[in-house]
């Protein structure tokens, strides 16, 4: 299923810049960045449950937020993309 997670990390302190980098390599090993604080993930329920837990130990309840968009399997007809940063699919193969 696509996942759309979004985050918010209060950067205020060193400790919240650490956070913010911290979430962000996190969701980096689940999906594709496709702005700033969001990525599309094509997870399965057990790297679901994983990430969030991941995630939920990483942030501050009091001065941060994380959101999770389950958008199913059938996903491609409910996303369309205008500008720039065209993506890639997120199924398709990808050579580093």
């Amino acid at each position: 299923m696509l996942v759309l997670i979004t985050y918010d990390v209060s950067t205020q302190s060193a400790e919240g810049r650490r956070r913010l980098r911290q979430v962000a390599k996190q969701c980096v090993n689940y999906g594709q960045r496709v702005q700033n604080s969001v990525f599309e993930c094509v997870l399965d329920a057990t790297q679901c449950a994983k990430v969030k837990s991941q995630l939920m130990k990483i942030i501050n309840d009091e001065e941060d937020s994380i959101r999770f968009y389950y958008l199913g399997n059938n996903y491609k007809t409910r996303v369309e993309h205008f500008g720039a940063k065209a993506s890639f699919s997120v199924e398709d193969v990808l050579i580093v």
